[in-house]
């Protein structure tokens, strides 16, 4: 294996990894609406709670829908 191939392999690994991230904070921000976790009222957080999980549920799917893709 060449020096050029495992440097794309890691860079990959790298840029998978942030943008992961990435996605993960954003949806976050947006089961949020925005606001601060100190300016959330008891309803707000248990809206963001269940969005979340809405969004953990929907990567799922999309994960199961790849495998029977295959």
């Amino acid at each position: 294996m060449d020096l050029g191939r495992i440097i794309q392999m890691v860079f990959n690994q790298v840029m998978r990894r942030a943008v992961n991230t990435g996605i993960n904070k954003g949806i976050d921000l947006a089961a949020r609406k925005g606001k601060p976790a100190g300016q959330m009222t008891a309803d707000d957080r248990k809206q963001a709670a269940s969005a979340r999980e809405m969004a953990k549920r929907a990567r799922d799917a999309a994960k199961i829908t790849r495998r029977m893709g295959r």
